[in-house]
């Protein structure tokens, strides 16, 4: 951890919405004219598609049923544990883009599914901010959770975070209801040793809870919306939460725990603003002072 280049990590299972925290991230660095390094963890997988369609092939012709990207053997674990190390030390290290769509590619003029070199982060950077599957992992070979100075988890019931799965892949992605199931199916195994002992290490995490029927995810039409769900929001530590202004500035909410606040679903980006600023702020004075400028 360092308060010169701090890091935040973000993690959260495919389809689980971490984007959400990003755009909100976001939001936050233009407002206090942070300058962030951004990391995606899907630049770290091991293979591009085409690669991967091909490996996948070959387990399963082996006997391999759970060949998934949420293991180890398809990530580089290494390499984003190399990158949080460097950034921590010297605000440097080297990233690379994994490129989804076309649209991503053209101006690489490269095909979707591939990623671009390896090329040094921008310089000068105020943190680095990383979401993707694996910011808070911990193997017995390596620990990229001891790195990163705030840790925050996104967790949807299970259900939920299969609707969401289901619905962005037909939708966006044009994959069949079977074939989305056969990929939760396959995943299985490394999403319970690999993705769920992650949110045991985050400082803080985002449970969002649908108020509505989800008992088949496979045949709900509709993911719920926010005004139909909860966020149940957990603070490893809660010490220096300001849980009374919490509950002041965001109706309906209420503590079910004593490092737990529970906030309706639809107020959870106000939520994120009203929690994370503060941690930018502190973040930022401690790089601040380090850097002998307070």
């Amino acid at each position: 951890m360092s308060e010169l280049h701090p890091i935040i990590a973000v993690t959260g299972s495919s389809g689980a919405g971490t984007s959400t925290i990003t755009s909100t991230f976001a939001n936050i660095f233009r407002r206090e004219a942070v300058n962030a390094a951004l990391i995606e963890g899907d630049s770290f997988h091991r293979h591009d598609r085409t690669e991967m369609k091909r490996k996948q092939a070959e387990a399963e012709a082996a006997g391999n049923r759970n060949f998934s990207h949420f293991g180890l053997e398809n990530n580089l674990f290494a390499e984003l544990e190399a990158l949080f190390s460097s950034y921590g030390a010297t605000g440097q290290g080297r990233a690379r883009k994994y490129l989804h769509s076309a649209a991503e590619a053209a101006p690489y003029k490269q095909e979707p599914g591939t990623f671009t070199n390896w090329e040094p982060l921008p310089e000068n950077t105020d943190l680095l901010y990383y979401e993707g599957l694996h910011g808070a992992v911990i193997t017995p070979e390596h620990n990229v959770a001891q790195w990163a100075d705030l840790r925050i988890g996104v967790v949807p019931v299970i259900n939920l975070e299969w609707i969401q799965k289901l619905w962005r892949d037909k939708n966006h992605r044009g994959y069949s209801t079977e074939a989305v199931t056969d990929t939760i199916l396959r995943r299985m195994p490394d999403y319970i040793h690999y993705i769920v002992p992650q949110f045991g290490h985050t400082h803080v995490n985002f449970q969002r809870i649908p108020v509505v029927d989800t008992s088949n995810p496979f045949i709900t039409r509709y993911i719920p919306t926010a005004d139909e769900s909860m966020v149940v929001i957990r603070f490893a530590n809660p010490k220096g939460i300001d849980f009374p202004y919490l509950l002041n500035m965001i109706q309906n909410s209420w503590m079910s725990r004593a490092n737990t606040i529970v906030v309706p679903g639809g107020k959870m980006e106000l939520a994120m603003q009203l929690i994370f600023t503060p941690f930018i702020w502190r973040m930022m004075e401690r790089r601040k002072r380090a850097m002998g400028m307070l």
